[in-house]
């Protein structure tokens, strides 16, 4: 895979409307869910993105015809599939072959998975993913690879020990296919579970609970084929309102997904940023007056993450960068993952305020004068985060590594550029 480089003329604004992609976290486990019917599944609004494009070429290593019939728009077919060894370097490319456990044991009764790959970004635990399968039947032993066996899948109250992301797409995949009703506690809700949830539902499986901490599942022997559309990538939003904010810009984004925005409108408002809904268009205006929302009693205040439906992890990155152009002082709680603030350093480096008081929390102090400068991207968001720092710095900025954004966010430099932007994308540069 050929090293791309991104060369950002910083200090531009921007102004226009920008459509955010489809859903990179639905569209992950929806192309998953595929495999769990032997019809068509006609999926529109996938995005073309490095991650979408490994999780196909796994697919078809496994038996299934995946074909693009329109840029974003995929139909997969997986009649005949087979539990072959899955490619351990498609596997280390990207997190999201784990998402094949599910699926591939519902319908071959066995699957052997490579290690997964994708942002180093902290210990990513898979122990849920294999204790709910369990649960539902399964056995499995751990080495090099990762086995499952299941003769049968079977519904089960299961109580999963996290609200991993993974591993309930994982549960609610393999339960779609299992005897009997299985009870899903303790899981994840984020939109791009939601979403998968109403793909299953279309596929012929009934699914309570959809959007809560709990759902209950009830297994039928057969699914069918089904068309989907992916929706609206919210963090791509969050990533975008972070943007105007930054280059104090006016955009509209269309087609938000506003009945999702609620917390990361929230997380924005305490940095001073304001957003306006218009139907369903998101409207950020420029002049925002970006002074950081003091705690009653003048107090510090604090933007953590949490799971669903509080302030987002993936948009936390963001947000730190925000800040540094915002007036006052907060502390950012990443609470999710001890590895992702690592890249606080390249903010310093370009002359943001920020200490890094341990591997969760960074207190920012605003708002900084950028400078452009030669930085790393070393993960989808934490890159995307850097890119924003870049357009609003002073001069030009270089971002290598800039491959790692394009795993999670589709032609970032077109699209932006059709803003006002100026990045120019260099391919194989060293």
């Amino acid at each position: 895979m050929a090293a791309v480089q991104y060369i950002v003329e910083g200090g531009r604004r921007l102004h226009g409307s920008i459509r955010p992609a489809g859903n990179k976290n639905a569209a992950l486990p929806i192309v998953c869910a595929a495999l769990l019917t032997d019809e068509p599944v006609l999926l529109e609004n996938v995005p073309r993105i490095r991650d979408i494009e490994t999780l196909v070429d796994l697919l078809r290593t496994v038996g299934a015809q995946c074909e693009w019939t329109a840029t974003n728009t995929l139909r997969i077919v997986a009649r005949d599939i087979r539990a072959a060894d899955l490619d351990p370097v498609l596997c280390a490319r990207i997190r999201a072959s784990i998402l094949l456990a599910g699926p591939l044991l519902a319908r071959c009764g066995e699957v052997t998975l490579p290690p997964p790959g994708g942002d180093v970004i902290g210990r990513r635990r898979l122990d849920t993913h294999f204790l709910a399968l369990r649960q539902l039947g399964a056995e499995f032993d751990v080495g090099e690879r990762y086995t499952l066996r299941a003769r049968a899948l079977t519904g089960a109250d299961v109580f999963l020990d996290e609200p991993s992301v993974t591993g309930t797409e994982n549960a609610l995949m393999a339960a779609a296919l299992a005897t009997g009703t299985t009870v899903l506690r303790n899981c994840a809700s984020e939109p791009h579970v939601q979403d998968l949830a109403h793909l299953l539902v279309k596929m012929g499986c009934a699914i309570e609970g959809i959007g809560t901490n709990t759902m209950t599942i009830h297994g039928v022997p057969r699914l069918h084929g089904a068309t989907h559309r992916v929706g609206p990538d919210h963090i791509e939003v969050g990533s975008f309102i972070g943007l105007a904010a930054v280059t104090d810009s006016t955009l509209r984004i269309e087609d938000a997904g506003v009945e999702h925005l609620r917390s990361t409108l929230m997380g924005f408002e305490r940095l001073g940023v304001s957003c306006q809904i218009d139907g369903a268009d998101l409207v950020i205006p420029s002049g925002q007056s970006r002074k950081i929302q003091a705690d009653l009693g003048g107090h510090v205040p604090k933007l953590e993450d949490q799971p669903w439906p509080a302030f987002p992890a993936d948009v936390m990155s963001i947000a730190i960068v925000t800040a540094t152009q915002c007036e006052g002082l907060i502390l950012m709680h990443e609470k999710m993952f001890e590895s992702r603030l690592f890249f606080v350093d390249k903010l310093v480096g370009m002359g943001a305020r920020i200490v890094l008081c341990d591997p969760h929390r960074a207190l920012v102090a605003g708002p900084s004068k950028l400078r452009g400068a030669t930085v790393e991207s070393p993960d989808i968001r934490a890159g995307m985060a850097m890119l924003l720092a870049a357009m609003c710095a002073t001069g030009t900025s270089v971002i290598n590594n800039a491959g790692q954004i394009e795993r999670g966010y589709e032609r970032i430099d077109q699209r932006l550029n059709a803003l006002g932007a100026h990045i120019t994308r260099i391919e194989g540069a060293r």
